[in-house]
């Protein structure tokens, strides 16, 4: 691939018949809307509460010495 010199102007960008229709000016890129995030579950709750009390745990232990 031949690589052009990172000093010069960038070269001019041309529509391509048939193609896309341009973006918006702006930082955002239209999109169709998502849905919103899955509730967690009892068996990550379970996990979330398990390595809170280890954690927990290991700091009394540690405390403790």
């Amino acid at each position: 691939m031949n690589e052009r010199p990172y000093d010069g102007p960038l070269p001019p960008a041309y529509p391509v018949p048939g193609g896309r229709p341009r973006h918006p000016d702006g930082d955002r890129v239209p999109m169709p809307p998502h849905p919103g995030r899955a509730a967690f579950t009892r068996r990550r709750y379970a996990h979330g509460v398990g390595a809170a009390l280890l954690v927990l745990l290991l700091i009394l232990v540690g405390a403790l010495r």
